[in-house]
């Protein structure tokens, strides 16, 4: 099961400035005539669309490795959002964080991992399961984390 290891809130007011280079970056040998900036881009204008309703989640665990989630991963997390049939979820079950693909079929729904040897999760009267909010970028570094 893939679990949330940490809570963090998005910063409101503040700015991530980076240099954004004009040419695409190759992954061989950088040539030095390529070296200059155009402009900087704020990360938070592009991953952040309602400030007051975002936060960011680290993960660990396996069960979504088949949606690109690996352990070690942030999570940026929109609450504002309604969870439709396909996106990527955090819920609690039974009072436990967990990150899901949402499948809705009617009035019915279930909580699916992106890994085989992983079960799915049906919600029935015996389960306590709130939806926190909706996955809506995944951060995550080259080498796999933790």
């Amino acid at each position: 099961m893939m679990i949330v290891t940490e809570i963090f809130g998005a910063e409101q007011g503040t700015e991530c400035l980076l240099p954004l280079f004009v040419d695409p970056v190759q992954a061989g040998f950088p040539s030095p005539a390529d070296d200059y900036v155009d402009c900087t881009i704020d990360l938070n204008e592009h991953l952040i669309r309602n400030p007051p309703a975002t936060f960011l989640v680290r993960v660990r665990g396996e069960s979504m490795v088949d949606a690109g989630i690996n352990s070690g991963d942030l999570l940026i997390v929109d609450k504002s959002l309604d969870a439709t049939d396909g996106d990527v979820v955090i819920a609690t079950v039974d009072g436990q964080f967990t990150v899901k693909r949402f499948r809705r079929n009617g009035t019915k729904f279930r909580l699916v991992a992106e890994n085989p040897t992983h079960p799915q999760i049906v919600f029935g009267n015996e389960s306590s399961v709130e939806i926190w909010g909706v996955v809506i970028h995944v951060i995550h570094s080259p080498r796999r984390s933790r």
